[in-house]
């Protein structure tokens, strides 16, 4: 059972998304923000992370460049989660060290294929 991180800081989100990540068999872990999205990372080695890229604390740009930095975290792939769908956000996230990108809300079926496809590299 994949382990997925899932950093989200509005708890109607978390709340919802991780649901439904459970119901297609996923362990999810949950972090509030990114300080203890970077914690539990080290602590529970995730297969992924769905990073929401506005969080309190630290943001998702920085917690995944520190993710990526961090010799524990750094093969550990991360999506970025966004409402941010302006022009050149995609490779905003990719420059912070995302391995993909998807937006909000999120559209599951979408979100799904994302994840299989990075969690079989």
């Amino acid at each position: 059972m994949p382990r997925i991180l899932l950093v989200e800081d509005n708890e109607n989100n978390r709340d919802m998304l991780s649901r439904r990540l459970l119901r297609k068999g996923y362990e999810v872990i949950l972090a509030e923000d990114g300080r203890q999205a970077l914690e539990k990372a080290e602590a529970e080695k995730p297969d992924l992370v769905l990073m929401d890229m506005s969080l309190p604390e630290i943001d998702g740009w920085e917690a995944t460049r520190r993710l990526k930095a961090n010799p524990i975290t750094a093969a550990t792939p991360v999506i970025a989660l966004t409402a941010h769908a302006m022009s050149g956000d995609r490779e905003k996230a990719m420059e912070a060290g995302c391995d993909d990108y998807d937006t909000k809300p999120v559209d599951l079926a979408s979100l799904l294929a994302k994840m299989e496809a990075l969690l079989q590299r």
